[in-house]
């Protein structure tokens, strides 16, 4: 207080500082810890009923097919069903979370429960419902739930003896042709007890399903049920569809207390789950060698082009200087293209998806996205986009005015348009066939307001804004001068997309899988065209002499008979190079290949015209 008293303007702003750090340090001392909203823990006691609720059911194979747990005929709560009010992101995964029949009590143990249905009183599933689980059951379709807002996941045993966990549980399983719906689960519940309040934080969550037939269950009055013996063969519930499928529902509950598990720590077994389907290692090598063949050219182009580019840019040079190569059109790049506002709003629209991705995955990386908030990643992506649209119309504005366009609004508008505008009417026409096929993934038409709203009531503002500030920047300045006279771009002699087909089919070759067939030759037949000269293409460019090398080394039977044909018309050569056999080779010689062999000399002693 005394010194700032006698002391003057900034210096008593500097005091103030130093005074405002210190009392927050003293503060640290005495604060506790405190839980984002959504994410704090739950603390149960004894016999408190605990919800297991539904998610949606998905599979690997159709991963943009999640439907709702029940569009199937599963046991429905007693009262009715409830959906959670969901967030935008939650919409958007397909998520619809409602409750379900379990009925469960904390750390208290059933050996066996029914469902719904009994021995006596069995579900009969309809020929429609019993299509329904065939289907699901055949494409590998997994039942998501959750407790406590912690998903369920499948314990799994691999050939090396790991442990490996896999989201939610199978819905069932195909055996010679049948298949068999699993309409026995174990939840293998974890919880980790405060001894000092004598309460249960669940920190795991694991299912077990199993299929029993109807007469493999006994049940009895009270709602408890016995389940065949270990060692009993079981030959569980299959599914028919012939609408004559008789069936129960049961469950099981072991509530199993893991002090090493802390319940800030409870998603590390979800985070540490790999999928099969993904080749993480593939995709990390390849990231890398880009990167690095990316860096190393960027190094070599930079260290060429600066002297060029220096030479250029003098007021002394020489206009009859010997040029080759790209060299020719330098003066040329940063001509202003014939349709500038096309182009400054595609970079406007990569620049905005840019920083959308930065953005969010820094925040990802600082923790600020938290699993347990379901949802949060997609609502974040979705909100950096449209708030990125400022930075978006400031990108595009200026770079229009550096093209020289003068109708900036415009721009803004097609800009603010474009990549949204196709995104959204993609997804609005395969939204369609989702509603037709009853998938949680179809987007709802309040949520498709929603998105309306934010697209033009937020992010279109925000681009014309950027775009206002952008186009009164100036503009960016070239690296080299521009010519007043464009060159003249000579014709190419191979059309780009001959060489295209060409490299695409050298590569085709290279599989050893690769069972081509009749396929060589059709394939020539839509490259030669391309190119005026067909003799001095097909001997005198390198792709097709590798081509040929490739069919000779390959060495699989499939391809001898082509290699007694190339080599017939390699050693007439004379004759193919002022031979018009675009098409005659194509319609003689596309025969079955074993009658290719035997008629090898008509063929060499065929006439051409």
């Amino acid at each position: 207080i005394t010194c700032l008293v006698n002391s003057s303007g900034m210096e008593k702003a500097g005091y103030l500082l130093i005074g405002l750090a210190y009392f927050l340090t003293l503060n640290v001392q005495f604060s506790t810890g405190f839980y984002l909203p959504g994410v704090a823990p739950h603390e149960y006691s004894v016999r408190e009923n605990v919800f297991i609720k539904a998610v949606k059911m998905t599979s690997i194979k159709t991963a943009h097919m999640p439907y709702d747990y029940y569009y199937l005929p599963f046991c429905e709560p007693k009262g009715k069903k409830q959906y959670k009010p969901e967030n935008l992101g939650e919409v958007l995964r397909g998520d619809r979370i409602v409750n379900t029949a379990f009925e469960l009590q904390m750390n208290v143990n059933k050996e066996c429960a029914n469902l719904c249905g009994s021995p006596s009183k069995p579900i009969t599933v309809s020929k429609d419902d019993a299509k329904k689980f065939i289907k699901l059951i055949k494409q590998s379709y997994s039942v998501h739930m959750i407790v406590d807002n912690l998903p369920v996941a499948t314990k799994l045993i691999t050939q090396d003896n790991k442990v490996q966990y896999e989201h939610g549980f199978k819905l069932g399983v195909m055996s010679n042709k049948v298949a068999y719906l699993y309409n026995h689960i174990r939840f293998n519940i974890k919880i980790h007890q405060n001894k000092e309040k004598q309460t249960f934080r669940i920190v795991g969550f694991e299912a077990i399903p199993r299929s029993y037939g109807l007469d493999q269950i006994k049940s009895d009055k009270d709602g408890k049920c016995k389940l065949p013996g270990k060692g009993v063969s079981v030959p569980g519930q299959s599914i028919q569809n012939d609408g004559s499928t008789k069936l129960m529902f049961t469950y099981s509950v072991y509530w199993e207390e893991e002090d090493s598990i802390e319940w800030a720590s409870r998603w590390d077994t979800y985070l540490r789950m790999s999928d099969v389907q993904i080749h993480w290692f593939s995709i990390v090598n390849s990231l890398v060698i880009v990167l690095v063949l990316s860096g190393a050219l960027a190094m070599i182009l930079i260290r060429t082009l600066r002297r060029d580019i220096a030479n250029y840019n003098k007021d002394d040079v020489e206009e009859t200087m010997e040029e080759t190569g790209w060299k020719l059109v330098h003066g040329d790049v940063f001509r202003p293209p014939p349709h500038p506002r096309l182009l400054s709003s595609c970079i406007g629209a990569g620049v905005q998806i840019f920083y959308m991705f930065l953005v969010t995955i820094t925040f990802a990386m600082f923790g600020m996205l938290s699993p347990a908030r379901r949802g949060a990643l997609m609502n974040a992506a979705i909100v950096m986009f449209v708030l990125m649209g400022t930075i978006a119309g400031y990108t595009s504005g200026r770079l229009f005015k550096t093209l020289k366009g003068q109708e900036w609004k415009k721009s803004a508008f097609l800009t603010a348009t474009l990549y949204p505008g196709i995104i959204f009417g993609t997804c609005f026409i395969l939204n369609f066939f989702l509603w037709g096929q009853h998938s949680t993934g179809a987007v709802p038409f309040t949520t498709m307001l929603a998105l309306l709203l934010l697209w033009f009531g937020i992010s279109t503002p925000l681009v014309y804004l950027g775009s206002y500030f952008g186009y009164r920047k100036q503009p960016y300045e070239h690296p080299v001068r521009t010519n007043q006279i464009p060159r003249q771009v000579p014709e190419q002699y191979i059309n780009s997309r001959c060489t295209t087909i060409w490299c695409i089919f050298h590569r085709a070759l290279l599989h050893p899988h690769c069972y081509l067939g009749k396929s060589v030759l059709l394939s020539l037949r839509l490259s030669i065209p391309c190119v005026p000269d067909i003799g001095g293409f097909l001997f005198g460019n390198y792709y097709c002499i590798n081509l040929f090398s490739t069919l000779c080394r390959a060495g699989h039977y499939r391809f001898r008979p082509y290699f007694a044909l190339l080599r017939i018309y390699i050693a007439n050569d004379s004759n193919i190079l002022s031979a018009n056999w675009d098409n005659w080779i194509f319609f003689n010689v596309l025969v079955h290949p074993t009658h290719i062999w035997s008629g090898e000399n008509r063929l060499a002693n065929s006439k051409f015209h």
